[in-house]
């Protein structure tokens, strides 16, 4: 019986110490994502990304579309620069999210020549790698300066990645939808555990 006592509160305390550590983990990720939330509209970059948020019957969502319209803000201010759009084709997608994306800045007076199409990647750290594959068209620099435009709770794993895979990042964030923050924000606490692990 005494075993069974024993075991009952190791377990609990075991528990308990888990507890602390999720609940530390939480609060210090959502520090870092809190803490990447703002803008460098005056850096000087090579180029502007937006990256994907997700297409609705081949149709841009309300996340993508504010984050264009904030890219657009930076390029219609700074009419030399180039935008590169970023995100292929998901499973359910009848177009890529880049040709999407690309379809949007055209309609809004975007001249063609200044977007770079990157497809095919299906997360935020293909974004970055399949992007630096197409800018090798481009350049023949290592160390490229981009401008990330994406949602604010994304910018701070969106820099990381960045960093990862080789670019010197700053950033612009979209503001997301209001009465969606929370789901947006839990997500993207795993999702940083994951690319914290995985994305390499």
């Amino acid at each position: 019986m005494r075993k069974i006592f024993t075991a009952r509160a190791t377990a609990k305390r075991v528990i308990k110490v888990l507890f602390i550590v999720w609940l530390i983990s939480v609060f210090v990720i959502e520090g870092f994502i809190l803490s990447e939330v703002g803008s460098a509209e005056k850096a000087d970059v090579d180029y502007v990304i937006v990256l994907g948020a997700g297409l609705k019957e081949g149709e841009l969502s309300l996340e993508l579309q504010r984050r264009l319209d904030k890219g657009l803000e930076y390029l219609h201010a700074n009419p030399t620069s180039q935008v590169i759009v970023s995100g292929g084709q998901g499973a359910n997608e009848k177009i890529s999210e880049a040709y999407a994306m690309k379809r949007y800045l055209l309609a809004q007076g975007m001249g063609e020549e200044r977007i770079i199409t990157e497809d095919k990647s299906t997360s935020t750290y293909e974004n970055f790698v399949y992007t630096k594959e197409v800018l090798k068209e481009f350049e023949d620099k290592n160390e490229i300066k981009i401008l990330i435009i994406t949602s604010e709770f994304h910018m701070f794993r969106a820099k990381f990645l960045a960093r990862r895979v080789g670019f010197i990042p700053y950033g612009i964030s979209s503001d997301s939808v209001f009465y969606l923050k929370p789901y947006f924000y839990s997500r993207e606490y795993l999702a940083v555990i994951k690319s914290l692990l995985l994305d390499r």
